[in-house]
């Protein structure tokens, strides 16, 4: 690792501030909440894989035969259960040969830690790119016990997705994985004393799945 602290990355569009306030509106139902997720996770996406590495690939047109690209390396969708399991089928869209592993993660209420309770990495052959994907990054505990985990199975390059983000979590991530890029939509004022972001959204899990109680 360099040592040199890496900040997030604010995507500034209209539409993602647009799509980002609509997920705020403790008014916006579900079906819309799941709309706007996906919306997101598809530019955040397309900001994350900028740098994507490419190979020559021969391609035959309607007239003559040319040389494209494709994608040369492996590239891993990791959603942290639940609610990054939102964010996943938009990426699956703009990248269909992702490999898909799932992480599962709760926040202990008591601590504020993350318990795993579920992952589906292998033992061998890691992907070459992974992202990381929850939609809210809080104190960064969950993204952490994550990206730990792609570090144990040999992954290069990591990077995180998030929806929206704390600047405690931010700076979190930053300290113990200060090689790992952070995209997300937008980076809100603080924790509050319960360890949840302001202004926040809620519950991402729950708004995505009409779980609210």
């Amino acid at each position: 690792m360099s040592g040199e602290t890496v900040k997030a990355s604010e995507v500034q569009h209209p539409l993602m501030r647009h799509h980002v306030s609509r997920l705020r509106d403790v008014a916006t139902q579900p079906e819309e909440f799941r709309s706007c997720v996906r919306r997101l996770a598809e530019l955040l996406a397309y900001e994350a894989t900028q740098d994507l590495a490419l190979e020559p690939l021969e391609v035959t047109t309607p007239l003559t035969a040319m040389t494209g690209s494709k994608l040369a390396q492996r590239i891993a969708l990791v959603p942290i259960l639940r609610a990054g399991l939102g964010m996943v089928e938009p990426i699956l869209d703009l990248i269909p040969s992702s490999e898909v592993w799932h992480l599962g993660l709760y926040r202990d209420e008591a601590t504020a830690q993350p318990v795993e309770y579920y992952s589906k990495l292998p033992e061998s052959e890691p992907s070459d790119v992974a992202l990381v994907l929850d939609p809210m990054l809080a104190t960064g505990g969950s993204a952490c016990a994550a990206l730990s985990a792609l570090q144990r199975w040999g992954v290069e390059r990591c990077q995180v997705l998030s929806i929206i983000a704390a600047p405690e979590g931010i700076e979190e991530v930053s300290r113990l994985f200060p090689d790992v890029s952070i995209h997300v939509c937008a980076i809100d004022e603080q924790l509050n004393a319960n360890k949840f972001i302001v202004p926040g959204l809620g519950d991402a899990g729950d708004r995505i799945f009409n779980t609210q109680r």
